[in-house]
Protein backbone atom coordinates (compact mmCIF):
# COMPACT_ATOMS: atom_id res chain seq x y z
CA UNK A 1 0.00 0.00 0.00
CA UNK A 2 2.68 2.32 0.64
CA UNK A 3 4.36 2.42 -3.26
CA UNK A 4 0.32 2.99 -4.39
CA UNK A 5 0.06 5.68 -2.31
CA UNK A 6 3.50 6.90 -2.27
CA UNK A 7 2.89 7.15 -6.24
CA UNK A 8 -0.81 8.60 -5.86
CA UNK A 9 0.70 11.50 -3.97
CA UNK A 10 3.53 12.06 -6.30
CA UNK A 11 0.95 12.10 -9.66
CA UNK A 12 -1.20 14.72 -7.02
CA UNK A 13 1.37 16.43 -6.63
CA UNK A 14 2.01 17.32 -10.37
CA UNK A 15 -1.32 18.66 -11.24
CA UNK A 16 -1.93 22.65 -11.56
CA UNK A 17 -3.29 22.30 -8.19
CA UNK A 18 -0.91 19.74 -6.48
CA UNK A 19 1.71 20.54 -3.78
CA UNK A 20 5.38 19.03 -5.58
CA UNK A 21 6.92 20.83 -1.82
CA UNK A 22 4.58 18.18 0.16
CA UNK A 23 5.46 14.83 -2.05
CA UNK A 24 9.23 16.47 -2.01
CA UNK A 25 9.26 16.83 1.85
CA UNK A 26 7.29 13.40 2.39
CA UNK A 27 10.19 11.90 -0.03
CA UNK A 28 12.98 13.63 1.74
CA UNK A 29 11.84 12.27 5.18
CA UNK A 30 11.20 8.41 4.03
CA UNK A 31 14.58 8.45 2.61
CA UNK A 32 16.72 10.17 5.21
CA UNK A 33 14.45 7.82 8.15
CA UNK A 34 15.59 4.93 5.82
CA UNK A 35 19.45 5.86 5.34
CA UNK A 36 19.78 6.89 9.37
CA UNK A 37 17.53 5.02 11.07
CA UNK A 38 17.22 1.99 9.13
CA UNK A 39 13.01 2.61 9.34
CA UNK A 40 10.80 2.25 6.67
CA UNK A 41 7.89 4.28 5.81
CA UNK A 42 4.13 2.49 6.54
CA UNK A 43 1.43 2.85 4.30
CA UNK A 44 -0.30 5.87 6.24
CA UNK A 45 2.76 7.99 5.37
CA UNK A 46 2.00 8.73 1.88
CA UNK A 47 -2.01 8.78 2.61
CA UNK A 48 -2.01 11.44 4.23
CA UNK A 49 -0.10 14.02 1.84
CA UNK A 50 -2.78 12.46 -1.25
CA UNK A 51 -5.86 13.02 1.21
CA UNK A 52 -4.17 16.44 1.94
CA UNK A 53 -3.65 16.85 -1.94
CA UNK A 54 -7.35 16.11 -2.48
CA UNK A 55 -8.58 18.88 0.22
CA UNK A 56 -9.22 16.20 2.84
CA UNK A 57 -9.51 18.20 5.91
CA UNK A 58 -6.44 17.04 8.69
CA UNK A 59 -9.31 16.04 10.96
CA UNK A 60 -10.60 13.84 9.00
CA UNK A 61 -7.45 11.78 8.22
CA UNK A 62 -7.54 9.37 11.27
CA UNK A 63 -11.41 8.54 10.77
CA UNK A 64 -9.99 7.66 7.44
CA UNK A 65 -6.94 5.51 8.29
CA UNK A 66 -9.53 3.48 11.10
CA UNK A 67 -12.12 3.08 8.21
CA UNK A 68 -9.21 1.30 5.45
CA UNK A 69 -8.23 -0.70 8.81
CA UNK A 70 -12.02 -1.81 10.27
CA UNK A 71 -12.41 -5.04 7.97
CA UNK A 72 -8.86 -5.91 9.19
CA UNK A 73 -9.50 -5.52 12.90
CA UNK A 74 -13.02 -7.61 12.69
CA UNK A 75 -11.12 -10.34 10.93
CA UNK A 76 -8.85 -10.58 13.41
CA UNK A 77 -11.60 -10.91 15.91
CA UNK A 78 -13.27 -13.34 13.70
CA UNK A 79 -10.26 -15.70 13.63
CA UNK A 80 -9.25 -15.32 17.39
CA UNK A 81 -12.84 -15.78 18.36
CA UNK A 82 -13.16 -19.16 15.85
CA UNK A 83 -10.19 -20.41 17.36
CA UNK A 84 -10.52 -19.45 21.48
CA UNK A 85 -7.17 -17.70 21.91
CA UNK A 86 -5.41 -14.45 21.38
CA UNK A 87 -3.25 -14.47 18.46
CA UNK A 88 0.00 -12.04 18.95
CA UNK A 89 2.65 -11.66 16.68
CA UNK A 90 5.89 -12.71 18.00
CA UNK A 91 8.56 -10.11 18.71
CA UNK A 92 11.98 -9.59 20.17
CA UNK A 93 13.30 -6.36 22.18
CA UNK A 94 16.12 -4.89 20.06
CA UNK A 95 16.52 -1.94 22.74
CA UNK A 96 19.24 -1.01 24.61
CA UNK A 97 20.43 -3.57 27.61
CA UNK A 98 18.92 -2.88 30.63
CA UNK A 99 20.43 -0.27 33.05
CA UNK A 100 20.71 -0.47 36.96
CA UNK A 101 18.55 2.23 38.72
CA UNK A 102 20.56 4.98 40.65
CA UNK A 103 20.69 4.48 44.58
CA UNK A 104 19.07 7.73 45.48
CA UNK A 105 16.14 6.34 43.18
CA UNK A 106 15.25 3.17 44.90
CA UNK A 107 15.61 4.66 48.31
CA UNK A 108 13.43 7.85 47.78
CA UNK A 109 10.05 7.52 49.07
CA UNK A 110 7.95 7.48 45.94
Amino acid sequence: RNAVFKELSHQLSLKPEGKPHLYSISNHIEGMMEEKKGMYANADFYAASAYHQVGIPTYLFTPLFVIARTSGWIAHIVEQRSQNKIIRPSSAYVGPAEKSLPDAFLKSKL
